[in-house]
């Protein structure tokens, strides 16, 4: 015979130990919350809030806590970024591959290095591995465009983890940079 509802959530997290739960919704939830969510730039608040209402019911799943709680701690103990901090991360991860060519061409030709501009190469700046934003005209569409927010995410890391050699270590690096400016 079939049930007509779902089964409760919290009847899986008695039947199954935390850390098994915890992969489950890993696997399961947080990959289908970072999948292709650089596209998400610029999007609106109300949008960022659903898709941070669910990554707090994983997070309150986990710990067994009721709908009510708080779930900075909970987060914050998962070492989970925020929806918004997610997006950046994502978008300075791209940005890696594409400063180090590991990237489509087609997203490679879009970031250009500020060592490039021509009235910039004999200026410190230039040693600094930013990268140049190009002007928009609207706020609203403009600065979604993954060269502009590619750009920002990129400059707004420390010159240490932008000059990491190893993807790994920049990633360990970002991650750990952002959740420290996140949850300070």
């Amino acid at each position: 015979m079939f049930c007509s509802t779902a089964p409760d959530p919290y009847s899986v997290r008695r039947s199954l130990p935390q850390h098994s739960l915890l992969t489950l919704i890993r696997t399961l939830v947080i990959t289908k919350l970072d999948q292709c969510n650089s596209v998400l730039v610029g999007t609106s608040v109300y949008l960022q809030d659903r898709l941070q209402s669910v990554q707090n019911a994983a997070a309150r799943l986990v710990y067994s806590r009721r709908t009510l709680e708080h779930t900075t701690p909970l987060l914050r103990e998962l070492h989970w970024l925020r929806v918004p901090e997610r997006i950046q991360f994502r978008l300075c991860v791209l940005a890696y591959h594409c400063v180090h060519g590991t990237a489509p061409a087609y997203l490679s030709d879009s970031l250009r290095p500020t060592s490039e501009i021509v009235g910039r190469r004999c200026l410190r700046s230039a040693d600094t591995m930013t990268l140049q934003v190009p002007s928009t005209r609207r706020a609203t569409l403009g600065d979604r465009a993954f060269p502009v927010a590619a750009a920002r995410a990129w400059n707004s890391l420390p010159l240490e983890t932008r000059a990491c050699s190893s993807l790994l270590t920049f990633r360990r690096e970002t991650k750990s940079h952002i959740f420290r400016q996140s949850y300070g």
